[in-house]
């Protein structure tokens, strides 16, 4: 397993957050799932929240509080994105992402795959909860996670019901500027 350390802190705060316990080995297909999904790709969206948060508070270096929020916070929007990216894979009938198998088509996988989207989905929550609850912006980032959620969302139905054989027809849809 290659996770790194901060993601690795919230995935062990995601196995004491559940309501019931997993079973050793159900703990280590849920860290094989993270380890394939979230740091897979270049991690940019993620990054870019302590990069920006630098700019923000106008300092070269942050406190190790506001590095560890700054970083929980990168790790939430890779989160997300994993989400999307599993569920995405289903839908399409991917077969590989990033040059490896798609989570779903891993042996032992296959539709748990959609379960475990949701659980990166569900978890997001639970860390702002933890992490940010005291935090003036709080509510505006709950507001932004689902509002990014509702948007993508949208646009996935829109490539799916575009690509639907037979019916590809895009003059059906605009988009008001």
């Amino acid at each position: 397993m290659s996770l790194p350390g901060s993601l690795l802190f919230l995935a062990t705060e995601f196995l004491r957050f559940i309501a019931f316990q997993f079973s050793n080995v159900h703990n280590v297909l849920f860290l094989q799932m993270l380890d394939c999904n979230v740091p897979g790709g270049k991690l940019y969206r993620g990054l870019s929240v302590v990069d920006s948060y630098k700019l923000l508070k106008g300092q070269k270096e942050l406190t190790d509080t506001d590095f560890f929020l700054a970083s929980a916070l990168g790790w939430c929007i890779e989160w997300v994105q994993a989400y999307f990216l599993v569920l995405d894979d289903i839908m399409d009938g991917s077969h590989t992402r990033q040059g490896q198998p798609c989570w779903f088509r891993v042996p032992k996988v296959g539709l748990i795959a959609a379960n475990d989207g949701i659980l990166l989905r569900n978890h997001i929550p639970r860390i702002l909860r933890k992490h940010f609850r005291e935090k003036p912006y709080y509510v505006d980032l709950l507001d932004l996670f689902n509002e990014v959620e509702f948007q993508t969302a949208s646009g996935q139905m829109i490539d799916l019901i575009t690509t639907i054989e037979g019916e590809k027809d895009l003059s059906k849809y605009s988009l008001s500027m």
